[in-house]
């Protein structure tokens, strides 16, 4: 059995704290097989762990938290950014045409400036005949989520529409890596992406923060990662 997290952010992100070493390090010690590091609208952090991650023992699929024009989506199996603020249909065909997949993070959650996808927004994507090969999962559990009940709504989605379900941890600091995390049969990334594709995927949660320590956690550390940022991010 194979462990992913294909929602992780680092210092390339707007919001993120750690450094790519520092993700792949933690990712390894958390006895995951495979991550996708998917900062937002920015591949240069995850072309960055897809080089180092022989060295730490992890498999990485490289990927970007693309903002569209109805909300975020996570493209993944891509080495090139994704532009940003167009239409959810026109992004998702435009990460197929590159040879990635898409899963839908966070959907229907709100607050703290939240860009999610709204269900109405996803099941009018997945009448496109192109689409459902691309669209491939709903982030059923985001573990650092200030909005818990939307991880509710994002299963209720799920279940209904067939559609794969995957748990993450969009961690923003090392210690929340692999707190939301997916199962799969077999221990690549290839195995994994089978797996989405045929949904033999299982969710697998750990110790749950509450909003306090997600808040306070990503703010003591986005302070301490200051010196990182003005350093050039090495």
């Amino acid at each position: 059995m194979g462990l992913a997290d294909l929602h992780i952010h680092t210092i390339y992100s707007f919001d993120g704290t750690a450094s790519v070493r520092a993700v792949l390090k933690r990712a390894y010690q958390s006895g995951l097989d495979v991550i996708a590091i998917t900062d937002h609208d920015e591949i240069i952090g995850s072309l960055k762990a897809l080089e180092l991650a022989p060295v730490y023992g992890i498999e990485v699929i490289p990927g970007t938290e693309v903002t569209t024009a109805e909300g975020d989506l996570l493209a993944l199996n891509v080495t090139q950014k994704i532009p940003r603020d167009m239409p959810l249909i026109e992004t998702i065909l435009k990460v197929g045409e590159l040879g990635g997949f898409c899963i839908a993070p966070h959907p229907m959650a709100g607050g703290f400036g939240m860009k999610s996808l709204s269900a109405y927004s996803i099941l009018k994507a997945l009448r496109h005949p192109d689409v459902p090969r691309i669209l491939i999962a709903i982030e059923a559990y985001n573990a650092t989520i200030i909005d818990k009940i939307s991880n509710r709504y994002a299963h209720i989605l799920a279940d209904r529409l067939n559609i794969a379900q995957v748990a993450n941890s969009d961690a923003h600091v090392v210690e929340a890596i692999g707190l939301g995390a997916t199962e799969f049969d077999g221990r690549t990334a290839p195995d994994l992406i089978s797996a989405l594709q045929n949904g033999n995927v299982r969710i697998r949660k750990r110790a749950e923060w509450n909003s306090v320590r997600i808040i306070g956690s990503w703010a003591a550390n986005y302070l301490g990662s200051a010196f990182t940022r003005l350093a050039g991010f090495a």
